[in-house]
């Protein structure tokens, strides 16, 4: 067996649902090497066993959180402070290198070559790209420099409040000292970048290994169908349809039998679905409250159900409704007057200015060229066997 490991970390049974497709998306590209899930008390019972079910090793591990609430409240991202339970993988002294995965990543191609890197090999940030994204990257498993890290975060902090900062200040040397750390932009695709630079992804995006699907719109969250067992796809993030679906084929076909009722949250939502099958209340209640969710997290649907067409249609059949039962009152007030008065209803009307349709979100300036369309293929390899 193995001695070098894929680990990952799950701190609720949501971010579980992606450990999940993270691990069937790399037994899919057949790695040698092992799978470990770092788990805290958040993850309930019933998921941990699902869990014990696909990796190798799950371990619980304590919260760590960076208590910098400052820096996070920049960053409009304070969950982002348990990140710092990441820390934890560098314990996992039992493999001799491993490579981290966050939760929101999908492998596409099999990547093994990577255990031939050295600590640290991680990927530019799209952000700022002498600072490595800590999505993906390569490390030595070592109690020592799991102190040191500690030790180090409670000494000078994070300058982003979570263990992105924290180990690019560690690793310090990382943007200028060895280049072979540096790992090609394959191996930790942003699902930003490609939206931001879209003719460099229709270019070389059939190469991506590794895609990260980085923020708060996370392949869960997205409106799916369990009828059609289609995922559907803002307009926002259309070049990334077959990259969704992908995660959703993996999560109809190898995790939702493995899902209980008894599970936290959206993973025991998705427990209760009946996939294939005509759509139930509880997939009706289900999408909308998917849909809510989206609007939260601003990840709306303005081509479709959210669009301004219909948001206006909307109101213009309460208005209507309203006046109607309006009109109808006031015909029977007229039919019953001895003056046989006419009375006209008018509609009530807003005195707010109807939203133009200019002010949905456009794209950016310097993307040209014409968004990949859904027929384009996914870059995968295709999973040999049952």
């Amino acid at each position: 067996m193995s001695k070098n490991a894929w680990v990952t970390l799950a701190t609720n049974d949501s971010y579980s649902l992606g450990a999940l497709v993270v691990a069937h998306s790399l037994k899919r590209v057949h790695t040698v090497h092992q799978l470990a899930v770092l788990i805290t008390p958040g993850v309930s019972e019933a998921m941990r066993t699902k869990l014990r079910n696909v990796f190798n090793l799950v371990e619980e591990v304590n919260l760590l959180d960076s208590k910098d609430e400052a820096n996070l409240a920049l960053l409009k991202r304070p969950e982002l402070g348990i990140t710092f339970t990441k820390l934890h993988c560098w314990r996992l002294t039992q493999y001799e290198k491993c490579v981290f995965l966050d939760a929101d990543t999908l492998v596409l191609r099999n990547s093994d070559e990577l255990f031939e890197r050295e600590e640290l090999s991680a990927a530019p940030d799209i952000g700022w790209p002498d600072c490595f994204n800590s999505g993906v990257y390569v490390y030595r498993p070592s109690l020592e420099t799991f102190a040191s890290l500690l030790q180090f975060a409670v000494t000078n902090g994070s300058f982003d409040g979570g263990d992105q900062g924290l180990l690019n200040a560690y690793f310090s040397e990382w943007a200028h000292k060895d280049i072979q750390k540096h790992l090609p932009f394959v191996y930790n695709t942003s699902s930003v970048a490609t939206y931001s630079y879209l003719p460099a992804f229709k270019q070389f995006g059939h190469n991506t290994k590794i895609l990260h699907f980085i923020g708060v719109s996370k392949p869960w969250l997205q409106n799916f169908n369990s009828e059609t067992r289609k995922v559907y796809v803002p307009s926002e993030c259309y070049h990334l349809a077959n990259f969704l679906q992908y995660w959703w084929d993996i999560f109809c076909e190898d995790v939702h039998s493995r899902l209980s009722p008894d599970m936290c949250g959206l993973a025991g939502a998705l427990a209760q679905l009946h996939l294939g099958e005509a759509k139930s209340v509880e997939q009706e209640a289900y999408e909308e409250h998917m849909r809510r969710q989206c609007w939260e997290t601003g990840n709306i649907d303005y081509m479709g159900r959210d669009s301004f067409d219909n948001i206006w249609r909307r109101i213009q059949q309460t208005l209507n409704a309203g006046s109607a039962g309006g009109a109808s009152d006031a015909a029977t007030t007229a039919t019953t007057s001895t003056t046989s008065t006419v009375v006209t209803v008018a509609p009530a009307r807003s005195t707010r200015s109807p939203r133009s349709r200019s002010s949905t979100p456009k794209r950016d300036a310097r993307d040209r060229s014409p968004t990949p369309q859904p027929e384009d293929k996914v870059p995968v390899e295709k999973k040999e066997g049952n």
